[in-house]
């Protein structure tokens, strides 16, 4: 059972299954348990999305981007890293629901599609409780995936560019498989979504369940928390504040830099696609930058004054991270259209913000 209190939703519940099923119906008396019947898809259960993890930096803009599509959406989060700050302006939507649930604990409601962003995704908070972190991307997939199947919701899992690890292979196409070490201190969050991976494929070979897989390459914008220790918020916060810019190793390490608006453009596109296309899809930005060219550019943008210095590279931090997007580019005909610059004003604005309040 939750350590979470499950307050009235709006969002009908459904009782867990027991021996013999509980017999369920919708609005239409369509039985739930009958796996014969078609999915019913009209009103009031038409259009309404589940959104693990919604509550936090990314997917608090996919709530807000399902709403504005016109989907009714069920945000569940247990507030870990996600903040109810991220979505308040949504919580007067009749379209919103919040729940409060961590999901390594099953859950029942009744929906047409999830979307899995459930995990801490910084080193900082990952490698705060790192078997935590494990539990959260293995148990909350097998939960999820297990919603899915019940409810023969298509599922799409948010795995990230760190299934590649350390690359030897550069830009990173989906059809690699990667350099990961299995037992270092970023390797809960690393194989947890390796795993997640592997179950959301299994899932689909054995239950024929509906999948859609995604990579997430660097992603930044507005929402991201100040302490979360990337990249982006490290070196926006540091030199807002006036602090010594912090870089590890000597700078020219690389990363891909995607605005948050097109990551979620790419996302909703995938989860758009027809029946059977699963991907793995990378979704982020192919135009490479050094570390301390974004330093730089921080500098430049917030006309800060503060010094860089350098500091000792951490423990299986990739030398160089770029996503190869050929995939999207002719499946989803997405690429990111936000120059860094463009991307870093607003979140600039937004964290000076943050910091004046």
């Amino acid at each position: 059972m939750s350590e979470y209190p499950v307050r009235p939703t709006r969002f009908p519940l459904a009782a867990p299954a027991t021996n013999p099923p509980i017999r369920k119906y919708r609005y239409d008396k369509t039985l739930l348990n009958d796996q014969s019947a078609t999915p019913i898809m009209t009103d009031p259960f038409s259009d309404t999305v589940l959104v693990t993890g919604g509550a936090g930096f990314l997917g608090s803009h996919l709530c807000e981007r399902l709403i504005d599509a016109g989907h009714d959406v069920l945000c569940v989060d247990n507030q870990y890293t996600g903040t109810k700050h991220n979505v308040s302006h949504l919580l007067a939507s009749r379209r919103f629901e919040f729940l409060r649930h961590d999901v390594t604990f099953p859950l029942y409601v009744e929906v047409q599609q999830i979307y899995n962003l459930a995990c801490p995704a910084s080193p900082i908070h990952y490698q705060r409780d790192p078997v935590q972190t494990t539990k959260t991307s293995v148990h909350g997939a097998i939960n999820m995936l297990g919603l899915a199947k019940r409810l023969r919701a298509r599922i799409l899992q948010a795995s990230t560019s760190e299934v590649y690890g350390d690359p030897a292979v550069h830009p990173q196409p989906e059809s690699y498989w990667g350099s990961v070490n299995p037992i270092g201190v970023r390797s809960c969050y690393d194989e947890g979504k390796r795993c997640a991976e592997t179950l959301f494929f299994d899932y689909f070979r054995q239950h024929q369940l509906d999948i859609k897989v995604i990579r997430i390459f660097n992603t930044y914008g507005p929402r991201m928390r100040p302490d979360d220790g990337r990249v982006v918020s490290n070196f926006i916060v540091q030199a807002l504040k006036g602090e010594a810019i912090t870089l590890f190793g000597d700078g020219q390490q690389t990363r891909s830099f995607c605005y948050v608006d097109d990551l979620i453009d790419g996302m909703m596109r995938m989860m758009g696609t027809e029946k059977g296309f699963t991907g793995p899809v990378n979704l982020g930005n192919p135009v490479e930058f050094t570390i301390l060219e974004l330093a730089e550019t921080v500098l430049r943008l917030t006309r800060s004054k503060s010094p860089i210095v350098f500091k000792p590279l951490p423990e299986d931090d990739p030398r160089q991270r770029q996503p190869d997007i050929a995939l999207a580019r002719s499946t989803l005909s997405w690429e990111p259209a936000t120059p860094l610059e463009e991307g870093l004003e607003p979140t600039i604005a937004y964290f000076k913000s943050l910091l004046d309040s």
